[in-house]
């Protein structure tokens, strides 16, 4: 039996669970306050802070690095890579470490891990980061060539989530065309053709339909009037667009729980943008059938805001007539993450290296 210690670096919060192979038996989300974080100028410099943070959970639990086979974090932005599971080596450190692909909490994921196993000598690794990408070819070409679309969308948890469905139905995961649509803080919509996401819109940047967080594709012309007008800095329209966008910018709620109950008090304009918000979902997963020709064997909708029946109840309305759909709420990601090491070091896979 394997013992893995599973590393996810949010925001405000680093997520830590146990597992003895694929079981779950321990877990905690550390909660990390604005005036904790206020303290540190950048992302990185939280390093030492996150660290201890772990080790007190560790040692709360009569538990040390010695104690596990292997340590695994969520990947951070780093350059496009392909799916699988990696080992942790000095050049994702460095690319990490100076934010060379952007700055982002995951970045400190793959450090906190190597900083944990290097006590222990167990290997460390990081699993489908953010950054995954199988594009085809004619996906990835914008209407700019200086504008190339780029890959960036919820990877772990739509790969993890594909390939548990596809082993609960008895197929192979790489013979089934699936649409996985990651319903969350920010919504990432992908076509999986058999095996590879060949399409999938950049959750990140501002691509796609809007979510609670995110403010989605936007009219181009309008967005650079609307920038130009009132002179915002690309630190302030990066905000607009994945922060402060989406359900966030029209009613002041990132969350659909609280939304839903402004609909059910019977909020007319509650009720119009978060219809116009599954309605652009909606229309994304339609989007997706087109790579496999409209040959699409199952559509997935995972995510936390997967747990609200509301919304895939409507989602069902608009895209049955696609392909079945099956819910399958909630991130996973820890899960996600000790399943990827497990293959591993199990040697079902050969860990990937990062260059």
């Amino acid at each position: 039996m394997y013992r893995i210690l599973t590393i996810n670096p949010g925001s405000t919060s680093t997520k830590l669970a146990v597992y003895h192979d694929d079981k779950e038996t321990l877990s905690q989300n550390l909660s990390h306050s604005a005036a904790e974080l206020a303290q540190f100028a950048n992302i990185i410099d939280q390093l030492e802070y996150r660290l201890a943070k772990i080790q007190d959970f560790l040692h709360a639990n009569s538990l040390s690095p010695a104690d596990f086979s292997a340590i695994v974090a969520r990947g951070g932005l780093l350059k496009p890579m392909l799916s699988g599971t990696y080992a942790i080596n000095d050049v994702m450190l460095a690319d990490l470490s100076s934010a060379r692909y952007g700055d982002h909490a995951s970045n400190l994921g793959a450090i906190l891990a190597q900083r944990l196993a290097k006590e222990s000598g167990c290997p460390s690794f990081i699993v489908d980061p953010v950054v995954v990408d199988e594009l085809s070819d004619l996906a990835r070409i914008s209407g700019l060539p200086e504008l190339p679309r780029k890959s960036i969308f919820h990877a772990l948890n739509q790969k993890a989530v594909a390939k548990r469905f596809a082993k609960r139905i008895g197929r192979p995961y790489g013979e089934l065309n699936l649409i996985v649509a990651h319903l969350g803080g920010g919504i990432s919509v992908g076509c999986h053709r058999q095996g590879q996401v060949v399409d999938v819109n950049n959750a990140l940047n501002g691509d796609g339909p809007f979510s609670p967080e995110r403010a989605g594709t936007l009219p181009a012309e309008q967005l650079a009037d609307y920038v130009l007008r009132n002179h915002l800095t690309g630190a302030e329209i990066a905000k607009k667009i994945a922060g402060s966008g989406g359900l966030v910018a029209h009613l002041g709620l990132n969350d659909v729980r609280e939304v839903q109950k402004l609909v059910a008090s019977g909020d007319k304009k509650a009720q119009q943008v978060y219809e116009a918000m599954i309605y652009q979902v909606a229309r994304s997963i339609a989007a997706a059938a087109v790579p496999v020709c409209g040959k699409v064997d199952y559509i997935l909708l995972t995510g936390g805001i997967a747990h609200s029946e509301y919304i895939t109840g409507k989602l069902k309305e608009y895209i049955g007539f696609i392909a079945p759909v099956t819910v399958i709420p909630g991130e996973n990601e820890l899960q996600a993450l000790a399943e990827g090491a497990l293959r591993v070091l199990t040697q079902e896979e050969d860990a990937l290296q990062y260059q």
